[in-house]
């Protein structure tokens, strides 16, 4: 099985070093796209490889360059940005490849800047992900010295100055635009769309923002070739994908594994299945800002549509799972803590509505809820669902709620009838 993302990574070892990197095939992508293609085929090989951005949402990659304006008429100077703020509670998949393989981030990077020729391009970072920042920096530096940055890129005319931006915080830094503003020194909430950031971005220029993982792809795609990247996936998904499962499992971790791998197999061979004591309940599959999925989804493929169609969202794919000693309710209530406490406050149903949720949620684990607290909480997951609020925050937020309230409702209401938490 190829594991073309993790194949550099040495747990308990320290990143490869250019010179490591560059024996391991590093860099060719770079020779090959500046020397053989021009931007509009660079773009069509990554539409081709059926590439999605790994994110969350999921949107074809090669698409959304594709929206960035080209040619002479375009404003310039245009700029690329990593999304490397990974605070999704469960998510951790994107600091293993900070840390372990900067180059390969460093070379997606310089590919997909020149594929919308973007002058200047930026990382912006977890600012507690202190050990992935001090390999960044240094891995930057080899990349300008070796002639990989800078001005005229292996003797092309190609231009590309990269920074790393360590973020002030905050949970809405993740989303698009609100790491836009961020990156430019304003407070971190997400803008009104359109105009979207392709062709009105950082600075109001033409700006691509991928996840970490997404562009880590884009070497290897083009190096083999679409037809190699997509043949690694089980599904029409192209690709393989990093997988974590965290939780009272016997082997919590991350694992590259084909697109499509189903939940059971990740659950029980991988992560080791379920530690003695504790039996599997549900999963949220794709960090905390997506629906429970119980034991009737566990031969689920682990992709976009599939888990989609099972009423949840890949997401991140690294699995919270929930087992049977631990209550429900106290595991959604603080989940609503943390999306309370991380909202940018820029709308009214957020910054009012999180809040007032997570009281009830907590006025229930205390033993203080009432029969008509259910109904409360249903009326917030409605009210704040998409399209009710100014960006995904509290959509997000609802997803494990709402599917909380479906399968576990007999907790809820335990918990009121006994007025008191059972599992405390």
């Amino acid at each position: 099985m190829e594991r073309p993302l993790t194949s550099n990574i040495k747990p308990g070892q320290p990143a490869p070093d250019l010179a490591e990197y560059e024996r391991s095939g590093g860099y060719e992508a770079v020779r090959k796209a500046l020397r053989e293609l021009t931007p509009a085929q660079l773009t069509g090989i990554v539409k081709d490889s059926n590439l999605r951005g790994r994110g969350g949402a999921g949107f074809p990659t090669g698409s959304k360059w594709s929206f960035v304006p080209m040619g002479e008429t375009a404003l310039r100077p245009k700029y690329l940005v990593a999304n490397a703020d990974e605070m999704e509670p469960g998510a951790f998949k994107d600091r293993v490849l900070l840390e372990g393989d900067p180059h390969q981030l460093i070379e997606g990077m310089i590919l997909a800047a020149y594929a919308i020729q973007a002058e200047a391009a930026y990382i912006f970072l977890r600012e507690e992900y202190k050990q992935a920042e001090r390999t960044l920096r240094k891995a930057v530096a080899e990349t300008y010295q070796a002639g990989y940055l800078g001005k005229n890129i292996l003797g092309s005319s190609y231009r590309l100055e990269l920074y790393v931006h360590v973020s002030a915080g905050r949970y809405i830094c993740g989303e698009e635009s609100g790491l836009l503003n961020a990156l430019e020194g304003k407070r971190a909430i997400p803008r009104s769309r359109p105009p979207f950031p392709q062709t009105s971005g950082l600075w109001g220029k033409g700006t691509i923002v991928n996840n970490v993982e997404t562009l880590c792809n884009v070497p290897h795609i083009v190096r083999n070739g679409a037809e190699w990247f997509r043949k690694l996936s089980l599904t029409g998904d192209g690709g393989t994908k990093l997988y974590g499962a965290s939780g009272k499992v016997k082997r919590p971790g991350l694992w590259e594994l084909p697109m499509g791998t189903p939940i059971r197999e990740i659950l029980e061979e991988h992560a080791g299945g379920m530690r003695d004591g504790v039996r599997f309940r549900a999963l949220l599959p794709g960090g905390a800002s997506t629906d429970f999925l119980t034991e009737e989804h566990l031969d689920v493929r682990m992709d976009f549509s599939s888990v989609e169609k099972a009423g949840s969202r890949l997401g991140t794919g690294t699995m919270i799972i929930l087992d049977d000693k631990t209550c429900p309710v106290g595991m959604v209530h603080n989940l609503e803590l943390f999306f309370a406490r991380e909202s940018c406050g820029w709308c009214t149903p957020c910054r009012e509505g999180l809040p007032w949720t997570e009281k009830i949620l907590r006025e229930i684990e205390a033993g203080r809820g009432r029969t008509s607290d259910l109904d409360r909480l249903a009326l917030h997951a409605r009210l704040l669902g998409p399209g009710r609020t100014f960006c995904a925050l509290a959509p997000g937020a609802m997803e494990p709620l709402q599917s909380a309230l479906k399968y576990f409702r007999e907790d809820f209401e335990r918990h009121i009838r006994e007025k008191r938490c059972p599992w405390s």
